[in-house]
């Protein structure tokens, strides 16, 4: 048996679907199959979330305007945003790829790691699998994915994109090393822009670059995130696929608005959305904050930040509100508002509230929110809500990047 047929000491695969918001509009849509479409949040949505391939070939990117990218495509479709629809295919795919094995890491809505280590005696060689995940997703979903396969996360993930749309990868462990070194560092998943800078300062542009730093220089800088970086250049990742969804250690919600909104009504509509949908996901799951952000964006000045605190651990919409309205009251003064977010930080869950004695401002409140959680989960959210929000049909809901098919990233 040859080097290449030999099973794999270690063998990882990703599995990552293309344009996944778009090809699911293509999907369901047949006449727009091969034809440029452009999903955003929303009828009046204004920014592109994603494209599809036939956009993307007249330059129409993420985050470009929407009015932009119908100058660059004047064919453009427009497709507002189904957030509930690309969960249900996420949650479709995600697990069917338990048929392959049982160690899957979702890594995002539209991608999973896959340790597949232990299949191969079972499945066959690393290529054949790659096949297997193709067709499964297939299967499952109706839609093509792209699928690298090496012998650790960062060079699996490299090479599920080197052949994009609907590509397949195999990147042997013994040749990764040689594989990377030609390109840029921040090919790599995880180096960002700073940690580029950083490792400029010392010659390091590519990856083939990595090996004249010492490890020791990257350790001091960042710590063990630091060595991982060290190994992940020469296609040496050491971090193992994990299956465990990790306990909050912060919970937020934020949305986008209609460029340079003035209007305070508006705006305190918006922060009331996300506090009554943020209290609802703290219920849901069990945890309390008395620690809250409170951010809105402006193009002035940027984010606007104030953290503030109630008397006591809380997940009711009303106390995180009268946050933001403080927030508003003091911090904001006309600008145009782009964006806010709330964030709840220092999570405590129901366990340590078993610890202390817990305070209710009023039982009748608390009750009041059970009921309410009863009903919207039934019959679809805020079916009962402030009477601000009922009219909230302009804000429709996105799914956010860390969105996961189980535990408390479940959220549309």
């Amino acid at each position: 048996m040859s080097v290449s047929e030999s099973p794999w000491a270690r063998a990882i695969a990703l599995a990552d679907m293309n344009c996944f918001f778009a090809a699911v509009e293509q999907l369901d849509n047949p006449v727009w199959r091969q034809q440029p479409v452009a999903v955003t949040n929303g009828l009046l949505g204004t920014t592109i979330i994603t494209s599809s391939y036939e956009a993307r070939a007249f330059g129409v990117k993420t985050g470009m305007r929407l009015g932009v990218a119908r100058a660059l495509c004047p064919s453009l479709i427009q497709a507002p945003s189904r957030p509930n629809r690309y969960a249900e295919i996420s949650t479709n795919i995600m697990a069917s790829l338990q048929q392959i094995s049982p160690d899957v890491e979702i890594y995002s809505i539209d991608e999973a790691f896959i340790d597949v280590t232990h299949c191969q005696s079972l499945f066959g060689t690393p290529n054949q699998i790659a096949k297997r995940i193709k067709k499964i997703v297939y299967q499952a979903s109706g839609l093509y994915c792209s699928v690298g396969v090496s012998g650790d996360k960062t060079t699996a993930k490299f090479a599920a994109k080197r052949n994009k749309p609907n590509g397949l990868t195999i990147i042997p462990p013994w040749e990764a090393e040689r594989i990377l070194a030609p390109y840029p560092v921040t090919e790599l998943s995880g180096i960002n822009k700073g940690v580029a800078h950083f490792l400029r300062q010392y010659g390091v542009i590519i990856c083939g670059d990595m090996k004249k730093l010492p490890i020791s220089i990257l350790a001091k800088r960042y710590g063990n995130p630091g060595r991982r970086i060290w190994l992940m250049a020469q296609g040496q990742d050491p971090e193992k696929v994990d299956t465990h969804i990790k306990a909050p250690k912060t919970m937020g919600h934020g949305k986008n608005m209609p460029p340079e909104t003035k209007d305070g009504h508006i705006i305190l509509t918006y922060f009331q959305h996300m506090a009554e949908r943020l209290a609802a996901r703290l219920r849901r799951y069990g945890f309390r904050s008395k620690k809250f952000v409170i951010s809105l964006k402006t193009k002035s000045q940027g984010w606007l930040t104030r953290k503030a605190a109630t008397a006591y651990p809380t997940d009711d919409g009303k106390q995180i509100f009268n946050l933001c309205l403080d927030f508003i009251a003091q911090d904001w003064h006309g600008q145009g508002v782009w964006q806010v977010h709330v964030l709840a930080v220092d999570l405590q869950s129901e366990k340590q509230d078993d610890l202390f004695e817990r305070v209710v401002a009023s039982p009748q409140r608390e009750k009041m929110n059970q009921a309410m959680d009863g009903i919207n989960q039934k019959f679809g959210e805020f079916t009962i809500a402030p009477s601000r929000l009922i009219g909230r049909s302009e804000m429709p809901n996105v799914i956010t990047p860390s969105w996961q098919p189980s535990g408390h990233r479940k959220i549309v």
